[in-house]
């Protein structure tokens, strides 16, 4: 069952706290994309109200869908392409992937048009891989700066995928470097600055270990698809 698996996550990320030493609090996001909404119901009456898609019009037809569940929270986590911007409506509380310029600016216009600040974070590519989206580390600061002065945005912090590994120790080292580079910029961006999401199913506990409070996970909560 569901509530279950989030009781294990939940305690395995307490384990990780405790062994560095934090007090502080990590959000889990329960990735519901390729799920169907039972997947998400059945969450939601187990006590789960956070959830990720990366998909933007299988996530308006899962919120039309769940309508009646009033305090789901959604998260978009996957690439968000500038010519589906125009879907997102206002069912998305954190963008995770803002990353470009250019994607920023199409989502300040579409949300002036709706009158809506949008809480969204910076997709950074720290291990500079070609199989994945997000700016790169050096570049992360001026994408921050131009998004600090957009009025319809609000930035709230970074966003870290992996390489591939079939090591997830190897990839310590750009989970440490995330953390360092978010630390850099909150002293930059203000106190809204405050989200550094990274960690999935097979890594969460060393991204938690290395600085995480915002936890995307999967397969660990839902099982295979």
């Amino acid at each position: 069952m569901f509530s279950d698996r989030i009781s294990e996550v939940r305690k395995n990320i307490d384990a990780a706290m405790k062994k560095v030493g934090r007090t502080d609090k990590v959000e889990v996001v329960a990735v519901s994309k390729y799920y169907p909404s039972e997947a998400i119901s059945d969450a939601y009456a187990q006590g789960h109200r956070v959830f990720g898609e990366s998909r933007v019009q299988e996530a308006v037809e899962k919120r039309e869908i769940l309508k009646d569940l009033t305090e789901l929270e959604l998260h978009f986590i996957g690439h968000l392409q500038t010519n589906k911007v125009k879907y997102l409506g206002d069912i998305f509380k954190l963008i995770h992937s803002v990353d470009s310029e250019r994607l920023a600016d199409e989502l300040d216009r579409y949300f002036s048009k709706t009158g809506r600040v949008q809480d969204v974070l910076v997709q950074v590519n720290i291990a500079d891989d070609p199989d994945k989206s997000g700016v790169s580390g050096e570049e992360a600061e001026a994408l921050c700066k131009a998004i600090i002065n957009m009025n319809n945005l609000n930035l709230r912090g970074l966003m870290m995928i992996p390489p591939l590994t079939d090591n997830e120790e190897k990839n310590r080292k750009y989970f440490t470097a995330m953390k360092e580079l978010f630390d850099k910029l909150s002293v930059r961006m203000g106190n809204a600055f405050d989200i550094l999401s990274m960690g999935m199913s097979d890594d969460y506990t060393i991204a938690v270990e290395e600085g995480s409070n915002m936890v995307r996970i999967g397969t660990a909560l839902f099982g295979g698809r």
